[in-house]
C-alpha cells in the first residue's frame, strides 16, 4: 500500500545553480519535500548532494535559484538562519568540539541557564540523559566528546540535531560509522520522528537503507537532477543505473588465484583497555575480514598491528620471521601498510596535493644521491597512480580536499600501495563512498590480492565484508568471538557472534 505524503511541499528548492571554481556542482536543479515524509537523495560522489544539502542548511547561498518553506521564499544567511527555520542538518563530518562534554555539544548554544544567564549543568546532564535514551546510551554527559570512538561521536552528532527539535532534518551519510545495532535504533528513531510530522532528506550511499526509510527518492548525477520517483516504484539495480549511468555487474568480484602460504601472524596479543589475546594470521593473496559491534577493538587491533598504538603483550610474525613494530615506520620498513578509518583525520594530508599524498609513505624510493629528490620521478608515480586509480583530477598538483570523497578514498589507496605492502590492513575502506567508487575498490583490493598481498578487511558493512573475504573473524568486547569460512558467514550469524547472541562458534585455525 502507498505510504501517504502530505500533498503541500514543505520545502521547495527551484532551479538551484551553483558553482565552485568554474566547475556547475549544481545545475539548475528542483527538489521539493512533503511534511512527514523521507526523501532519499542518492548519486556519486561529486553528483552535487552535499552541495544541495549545504544549501538547504544555510552553509553555502545559490548562485540562482529559489528556496520556499511553507510556500514563501526564505534566504539563509548562515547554518543558524537555517536552524531559526527549523531546519537541522547532520553533517557526515563531525561538527563537534572534541574538548567539551557531550552535553555540552548537544545543547550547543542552546543550553539551559539560571540567574546571569549562568548555565544549569544540573538540568543540561539531565537533558542530555533523557535524549541519550534514545540509543540505550548509558554514560556521564559530562564525558568530553574526544575520548568517544568516532562512531559514538558519530551517535552524538545525531542527537544535537534531534535535540534542537526541528522540523526538517537533513542527514548527510548518518551510518558511516555506526556498527548495526545503533543504525537500527537510528532507523527507529527517524520514524518515530515522521509520525510527529518531521520531514527528513535523507543522503546515503547504502541504498538498502533508501528502501528501508524513504516515501521518495531523487538521483543526481554530475549536479543534474536525473529523476524523482517513489521508492516502491524503482529496484536498487534500477537506483544504480540512473546514479552511474551504466550497468555495474559483479560488484565484489572474485578471487583470481589461489591463497598462498601465510604470510602474517599474530599471537595473544593485548593491548589493556582496547583487546586482549587475539590471536590471527593471514594468508598471501587472502582477504580476511573482522567485523563486530562498535568499540569491539577492531580498529584498535589494526592501529596496533601498524604500530600506532603499542601492544602491552603478544608475538607479530611476518613471512615466518618474528618481527619487532614500536611505531607506524617500523610497520611501513616491513611492508605492513593501513588504510585509516578516518581518511582526513588519520590518512591524508589533505592540504596538500594529490602528487605529495601519492608517495608519501614512499619517498625513499625517490631519493638520489646526496638525499636529492627526484621531482621527475615523483610526478610520474603520482600520474601513473591517478591512471591506475581512476583518481578524477583536473591535476597531479589538485589540492586533495577539493576532491570527492570517493576520489579521496582513492588517493589514499595509492598511497599504501606505493609502499608495495606485504599485509594491507583496510580499516573502513568504502566509508562515506558512492557505489561506482566502492566498485573501483574493491577490484583493486582484489588486484592486490591477486599479486599475494594479505589484506586485513576491517568494517562495519556486512554485505562488503561478506562479498570479499575468505574468512571472517568477528570480535566482541575486545575479544575474537569467532570465525567463519566464507560459506558459512551470514549477516545474521555474523550479528548473532558480535552481539553475543546463541552458541559460540568454534574458530578454525590455520
Amino acid at each position: 500500500m502507498p505510504r501517504s505524503i502530505t500533498p503541500q511541499p514543505l520545502l521547495e528548492a527551484r532551479e538551484i545553480v551553483k558553482t565552485f571554481a568554474g566547475v556547475r556542482a549544481l545545475d539548475r536543479v528542483s527538489f521539493d519535500l512533503a511534511g512527514g515524509e523521507v526523501h532519499a537523495l542518492v548519486g556519486e560522489n561529486g553528483a552535487g548532494k552535499s552541495t544541495l544539502m549545504h544549501i538547504l542548511g544555510g552553509v553555502y547561498a545559490p548562485d540562482s535559484g529559489r528556496i520556499l518553506l511553507d510556500g514563501a521564499e526564505v534566504r539563509f544567511a548562515d547554518p543558524h538562519a537555517a536552524a531559526r527555520h527549523g531546519i537541522g542538518v547532520v553533517f557526515q563530518e563531525l561538527s563537534l568540539s572534541d574538548n567539551l562534554s557531550i552535553a555540552e555539544n548537544v545543547f550547543a548554544n542552546r543550553q539551559p541557564v539560571r540567574f546571569a544567564d549562568l548555565i544549569d549543568w544540573r538540568e543540561l546532564h539531565d537533558r542530555t540523559r533523557d535524549i541519550l535514551r534514545l540509543f540505550d546510551w548509558d554514560i556521564d554527559p559530562a564525558t568530553p566528546v574526544g575520548d568517544l570512538a568516532t562512531a559514538k561521536q558519530q551517535v552524538v552528532e545525531i542527537l544535537k540535531a534531534i535535540a534542537g527539535k526541528p522540523r526538517l532534518l537533513i542527514f548527510d551519510e548518518p551510518t558511516s560509522s555506526l556498527a548495526a545495532l545503533h543504525t537500527r535504533m537510528l532507523f527507529d528513531n527517524i520514524r518515530r520522528l515522521k509520525q510527529t510530522g518531521l520531514s527528513v532528506i535523507y543522503i546515503s550511499h547504502h541504498l538498502s537503507e533508501v528502501f528501508q526509510l524513504a516515501d521518495r527518492v531523487s538521483v543526481l548525477r554530475d549536479g543534474r537532477l536525473v529523476d524523482t520517483c517513489r521508492v516502491e516504484d524503482v529496484t536498487e539495480d534500477d537506483l544504480v543505473r540512473k546514479m552511474v549511468g551504466r550497468e555495474l555487474v559483479d560488484m565484489y568480484g572474485s578471487r583470481a588465484v589461489e591463497i598462498g602460504d601465510q604470510c602474517f601472524r599474530i599471537e595473544n596479543a593485548s593491548c589493556e583497555g582496547r583487546f586482549q589475546d587475539v590471536s590471527l594470521s593471514v594468508r598471501k593473496g587472502e582477504i580476511v575480514g573482522v567485523a563486530g559491534l562498535a568499540g569491539a577493538g577492531r580498529t584498535e587491533l589494526g592501529r596496533a598491528i601498524f604500530g600506532a598504538e603499542p601492544l602491552d603483550s603478544g608475538r607479530v610474525f611476518l613471512g615466518g620471521k618474528a618481527l619487532t613494530v614500536r611505531s607506524p615506520e617500523d610497520a611501513i620498513a616491513s611492508g605492513i601498510a593501513y588504510l585509516a578509518e578516518d581518511r582526513k583525520g588519520d590518512g591524508l594530508f589533505v592540504d596538500m596535493s594529490v602528487r605529495e599524498n601519492c608517495v608519501a609513505p614512499s619517498l625513499g624510493r625517490f631519493a638520489g644521491r646526496f638525499g636529492m629528490m627526484d621531482d621527475a620521478a615523483i610526478t610520474q608515480s603520482a600520474r601513473d597512480a591517478i591512471d591506475r586509480f581512476g583518481i578524477v583530477t583536473p591535476s597531479a598538483s589538485q589540492q586533495v580536499a577539493l576532491l570527492s570523497g570517493g576520489n579521496q578514498q582513492k588517493v589514499l589507496l595509492a598511497m599504501w600501495t606505493g609502499i608495495r605492502p606485504r599485509l594491507l590492513i583496510a580499516d573502513e575502506p568504502t566509508r562515506g563512498v558512492d557505489v561506482g567508487a566502492k566498485s573501483e575498490i574493491y577490484a583493486q583490493l582484489r588486484k592486490l590480492a591477486a599479486d599475494g598481498v594479505g589484506i586485513l578487511l576491517i568494517s562495519s558493512d556486512l554485505p562488503e565484508i561478506l562479498g570479499l573475504s575468505d574468512r571472517v573473524l568477528v570480535m566482541r568486547s575486545g575479544r575474537l568471538a569467532g570465525e567463519f569460512a566464507r560459506g558459512q558467514a551470514t549477516e545474521e550469524t555474523i550479528i548473532a557472534c558480535a552481539a553475543g547472541i546463541g552458541a559460540a562458534v568454534e574458530r578454525q585455525h590455520d
